[in-house]
């Protein structure tokens, strides 16, 4: 039997988890978490400083280790764009007495981690058709928004990290082609300037300054005092302010549409995972037909989509099963 260390980092909190397997040869190997710990990424100086805290507290011997990132990975090396984080894996291995680290991209490890997944970690937002050797993808908005495809080869599905929530957004209406002129006075308009934690709050800054509404009192008060998109999603999905409520209607919109567009760039007939930190806190409007609506609209490839599933993820460990699976049983 083996340990393993893997990690799942993103802008806001580093997950960290001890694993164990089973030797290389038994017949079923089975990978077992057995300990977890979570930091607040923006109160530490850098990934090393986090590995150190969390192997203090339980120094027990490890045989290899996998870290999800938040971020481009190349070469073993991550500068992660929504934290002031340069990623070195052989710094990390030094760290951790190893002579490796693998990183990976946050949503390759996401994209892992689906085959560790249960029926009770998923809800089915669309059934779609059956396609089990269709190829997969996942998006998933947190702190920022990622996308990975799944490739199957005629045998297997193999993970593969993109950048794709730096793609310039895309409106399809309107109010989001008024959208994007009032972001782009600000710089690149991606969809993860509008599709995420800090989207959700651009997109609340835009309406209210566009004179589309304006917060309750009581929102504005919360604003001030707890996580300004924590904030609008809570009041959003109640309906407890009319602001919020547009806010989100047009986020979930929003998320249908990049939903869409995902499916069809990586032609996963097989179905598109919906994950991050956000997607389970507000899953009731996601079952809305807003969200639907959207992933379909896509013109004459709308029979296509259709036919794709779309399941919302629930567990918010599955990076971690993805991560720990790469240190086991490599890339």
């Amino acid at each position: 039997m083996r340990s393993l260390l893997a990690g799942d980092i993103g802008g806001t909190n580093a997950r960290l988890a001890y694993f164990e397997v089973d030797e290389p040869g038994a017949t079923a190997p089975a990978l077992r978490l057995v300990a977890r710990r979570e930091f607040p990424t923006r109160e530490h100086p850098g990934l090393g400083a986090i590995l150190e805290l969390f192997r203090r507290a339980d120094p027990r011997p490890i045989d290899a280790a996998a870290i999800g990132i938040a971020g481009p990975v190349k070469g073993g090396r991550s500068d992660t764009p929504n934290l002031a984080w340069r990623v070195d894996g052989s710094e990390l291995a030094q760290v951790l007495g190893l002579a490796k680290v693998e990183l990976v991209n946050d949503l390759a490890a996401n994209a892992y981690g689906l085959a560790y997944l249960q029926a009770e970690d998923l809800e089915v937002l669309h059934p779609g058709a059956d396609d089990a050797q269709g190829h997969l993808a996942v998006i998933s908005a947190g702190t920022g928004l990622g996308q990975a495809g799944l490739f199957w080869d005629g045998a297997r599905h193999w993970p593969f990290a993109s950048e794709g929530g730096h793609c310039d957004f895309a409106p399809h209406d309107v109010l989001g082609v008024e959208l994007w002129s009032w972001l782009s006075r600000k710089g690149h308009v991606s969809y993860e300037r509008v599709l995420s934690g800090p989207g959700l709050v651009a997109l609340f800054d835009f309406f209210r300054e566009t004179g589309r509404g304006a917060p309750s009192a009581k929102v504005t008060q919360e604003l001030a005092e707890d996580d300004p998109a924590a904030v609008i999603a809570r009041h959003g999905l109640a309906k407890t302010d009319a602001l919020c409520a547009q806010v989100l209607d047009r986020f979930v919109t929003i998320y249908g549409a990049a939903a869409g567009n995902v499916a069809l760039q990586f032609f996963a007939t097989g179905g598109i995972y919906v994950g991050g930190g956000i997607a389970p806190k507000i899953r009731a409007r996601l079952r809305g037909g807003a969200f639907l609506e959207a992933f379909l609209a896509k013109g004459r490839m709308r029979p296509l989509l259709e036919q794709i599933p779309v399941k919302l993820v629930l567990n918010d460990k599955a990076a971690l099963w993805g991560a720990a699976h790469v240190a086991a049983f490599g890339l």
